[in-house]
């Protein structure tokens, strides 16, 4: 609805613009036609004409500034509407990066234990329902918000969580609108210190909604996009440390968390030594893998395989080695004595 009627106000703003141009432009024709034939109607048309002339300049001057006073306010919202949807696309980006890896969670998830499974996910578990939790508080929802610190209490593992988003919610609840204002700020400025972006970006979202006319709060934009960009030149300094110190298992690590702050333009600028990265990782895991297959070690030779062929799919190495899994897996079980 709001960019409908957005639209609908931009229309509208452009037809006033239109409507003004268009009436300064028939005022300096009219004065310059009245002009021409009051010149030549009498002798005494002289001055008529020269003050009919007069206000068709004027006219024809306002005119023209109005066309560009338009242009450059035109060319203002332009540009903040550019601004908007490249702040929109970050967090669809974020959002694209946080599903693929909660993909690779389910993927890994498969071939865990209950009790692994556990362990993997716990932190991730904590942090989901925790923002749930959140949410409804910053929307001042608070028999929810309670109730739902009630029913986490009642699970051992979140029992320390639910009286941390307890004592939150009291002192939430009892604060100033100022105070609550500067509770969600802290709120974000910790989720951007553990770089999830997309969580910090919704809480952002819900406090503009929730205090629209709070300066602090439409600020926040701005001050998320400043706090990614510090981020991003950390892990490039990062990774240029890694690069140069030949530290491959650190260069892949830090790549996977740049991946996500690189426009197209720099992914292409850095695809050179990541490629080299990658071509020695690759390297050394199939030195491994010949190893542990020479010495007979079937239950490393089979972790190293898998990790080849999850870490690079399309190589040719992990093609071969896909060829030849189910004989690895063979192979480990009855080392195994299973």
């Amino acid at each position: 609805m709001k960019l409908i009627q957005w639209m609908i106000d931009l229309q509208l703003w452009r037809l006033g613009w239109h409507i003004l141009f268009a009436i300064l432009v028939l005022v300096a024709a009219a004065s310059g036609i009245g002009g021409a034939i009051a010149a030549h109607a009498s002798p005494d048309g002289s001055r008529i004409a020269l003050a009919l002339w007069a206000i068709g300049s004027v006219s024809f001057a306002l005119a023209v500034l109005s066309c560009f006073f338009a242009i450059l306010l035109l060319t203002r919202e332009n540009v903040k509407s550019i601004k908007d949807n490249a702040e929109k696309l970050d967090n669809t980006v974020e959002m694209v990066n946080r599903n693929r890896s909660l993909l690779g969670q389910i993927a890994q998830g498969v071939r865990l234990s209950d009790a692994a499974k556990e362990i993997a996910f716990r932190d991730a578990d904590r942090l989901e329902l925790a923002e749930a939790i959140l949410a409804k508080l910053h929307q001042h929802d608070f028999d929810t918000t309670y109730a739902m610190i009630d029913e986490m209490a009642h699970r051992t593992a979140y029992q320390d969580l639910a009286q941390h988003l307890k004592k939150t919610t009291d002192k939430y609840r009892s604060a100033t609108e100022e105070g609550r204002i500067n509770q969600i700020i802290a709120h974000v400025d910790k989720l951007c210190e553990q770089s999830h972006w997309s969580q910090a970006a919704a809480v952002i979202e819900r406090l503009i909604t929730t205090f629209p006319h709070s300066e602090k709060a439409r600020a926040m934009p701005s001050r998320l996009q400043r706090q990614k960009a510090r981020r991003k030149r950390e892990l490039l300094a990062e990774w240029d440390t890694a690069v140069k110190r030949q530290q491959t298992d650190q260069s892949l690590e830090i790549l996977k968390e740049l991946d996500q702050y690189l426009t197209p333009t720099e992914g292409l600028a850095l695809q050179e030594s990541a490629s080299s990265v990658f071509r020695t990782k690759l390297h050394n895991l199939g030195v491994q893998f010949s190893l542990a297959v020479s010495e007979r070690q079937w239950q490393k030779a089979l972790q190293t395989g898998q990790q080849i062929v999850g870490d690079f799919p399309n190589s040719k190495m992990a093609h071969e080695i896909r060829s030849k899994m189910d004989i690895l897996h063979e192979r480990a079980k009855e080392s195994s004595g299973t």
